[in-house]
């Protein structure tokens, strides 16, 4: 099991229960890809470095999981869909 950690944004046009969904649909993915999340870091809301989409600021969420190879491709297959993350990054963490 390899480490990973996803840096999220998410629109700042959303309401607190559309927030929450997203992270919700995030978490289950996470876990359907055969991975178990062990931190969430949540930053909360935060001015962009360029604006994105006619806006300046996003929330900023930190998800830490281990998990197989083929995990973070999974994820990244349905972070790409869903409407309101602005960025993310999938990384892996050196031991």
């Amino acid at each position: 099991m390899n480490k990973y950690e996803i840096a999220l944004v998410l629109s700042s046009k959303i309401d607190d229960d559309a927030r929450t969904a997203t992270l919700d649909r995030l978490k289950h993915r996470v876990e359907r890809s055969g991975s178990t999340i062990t931190d969430i870091d949540e930053k909360g809301k935060q001015r962009l470095a360029y604006e994105i989409q006619d806006m300046v600021e996003g929330y900023y969420y930190f998800l830490h999981f281990e998990g197989p190879d083929s995990a973070p491709s999974y994820i990244e297959s349905h972070l790409r869909i869903y409407e309101n993350v602005i960025r993310f990054l999938i990384v892996r963490q050196d031991a």
